[in-house]
């Protein structure tokens, strides 16, 4: 048997023991793995829950429903803003601890008042080399675990699985919420995520991929696939984006040369 299966054997006995479960659902590629393993192994006891706010491309969101209506696990959507937290909106070094402090504050209220046992958080065990101080929060919470952590699955394991189980999120690009691309300092508010998400959608339009603009006041930065670099650089593209995003209120606009990489924005912390 190899490594994979096995895991997977021990997440389903592990689920099917939970009793009622919440899986909190973005729609990428963890979440809609652990809701499709949830569903599997509890049936009807299990419910995928989006919590969407500012920070959530509506993109996404949309996205998120139809991944829920592919796995056949009930889903709702529950509105929240982490911007009525002013240690959140603050920006600082432990922004993503405040944020998921909040999330899942509000799943866990939840599920108590609707007889759920446990809350999941889509971590993998690749989540635990990068700074992320969310999960400190997840692991502070009462009635909220990350089963896939527990079993130690990783990122790569997870999207063989899900290729295997034919869920359409298996090569689905990594994502994370709006507020991941404002540089720590700089305080978070609705109309900076929402030039983030406007600008983002713009840079689409011409590559796939990985892309992310990365909000630093004034300055756009923008990080795409090494391979799209390229792409970006034609001027009649850059001509467009450059007038697209100062039309969103950036003063400049540029282009990173080291391409996308995962918490690019964490090297002025570390």
């Amino acid at each position: 048997m190899d490594s994979v299966t096995k895991k997977i054997e021990e997440l389903d006995k592990l689920l099917s023991g939970l009793g009622r479960i919440v899986v909190a659902f973005s729609g990428g590629v963890d979440s809609s793995f652990l809701a499709a393993a949830a569903a599997r192994a509890v049936k009807g006891e299990a419910i995928a829950i989006t919590a969407f706010s500012e920070t959530l491309p509506e993109s996404e969101k949309n996205e998120a429903i139809l991944i829920a209506k592919k796995i056949g696990i009930q889903h709702i959507l529950l509105n929240i803003s982490e911007l009525n937290s002013p240690d959140f909106v603050a920006n600082d070094k432990n922004r993503c601890y405040y944020c998921k402090q909040e999330r899942f504050s509000v799943l866990v209220d939840w599920a108590k008042k609707n007889n759920y046992n446990w809350v999941l958080d889509g971590s993998n065990v690749d989540d635990l080399s990068d700074y992320r101080p969310g999960i400190k929060a997840v692991e502070e919470l009462e009635h909220v675990r990350s089963p896939l952590i527990e079993v130690g699955l990783t990122k790569a394991e997870i999207r063989e699985a899900s290729k295997a189980w034919d869920l359409p999120t298996w090569n689905k690009p990594s994502a994370a919420c709006l507020s991941s691309r404002v540089v720590y300092g700089l305080s978070i508010t609705g109309e900076r995520l929402g030039q983030i998400e406007k600008a983002e959608a713009l840079v689409k339009r011409f590559c796939s991929g990985q892309v992310r603009v990365r909000h630093h006041g004034d300055i756009a930065r923008i990080e795409v696939s090494p391979e799209n670099i390229s792409v970006l650089s034609n001027p009649d593209i850059t001509k467009v984006i450059d007038k697209g995003l100062k039309e969103l209120g950036f003063t400049y606009v540029t282009l990173d040369l080291a391409g996308y990489r995962t918490g690019s924005m964490n090297a002025a912390i570390l």
